[in-house]
């Protein structure tokens, strides 16, 4: 394969509360020295994934076209990893069953979509 995922990027305006944020919910170090402008998660390191933050000019105004489905350990219950999330700073928007598949429809602190289903 030619092709390998460098970055999850993540356009934002507080660079440091969605920084924050992704690295408390993901339990992934922040790297060393943010800027106002940039901030990063495992980004000199060989461990995946690797997650980068850059402040933008403009806000989100729509639905993301592309999101992050995070799967918590069957040992946890969904509920319990939703109620830690939402005290990091995400909103619980929805809980979704289609298609024979549940799953809850979360955003982090400026409002990027993710979604969250049990680990099968």
């Amino acid at each position: 394969m030619t092709l390998a995922v460098g970055c999850v990027t993540v356009d934002c305006d507080d660079v440091a509360t969605v920084a924050g944020f992704w690295s408390a919910a993901l339990e992934i170090r922040l790297d060393p020295d943010p800027s106002p402008f940039m901030a990063s998660l495992n980004r000199t390191g060989t461990a995946l994934p690797r997650f980068l933050f850059l402040k933008v000019p403009e806000a989100k105004t729509a639905k993301n076209r592309m999101h992050l489905d995070l799967l918590v350990d069957t040992s946890v219950p969904r509920t319990e990893e939703i109620a830690r999330l939402v005290s990091l700073g995400a909103t619980h928007v929805a809980d979704k069953d289609e298609w024979g598949h549940s799953w809850a429809v979360l955003t982090d602190p400026e409002g990027n979509e993710f979604c969250l289903a049990a680990r099968s």
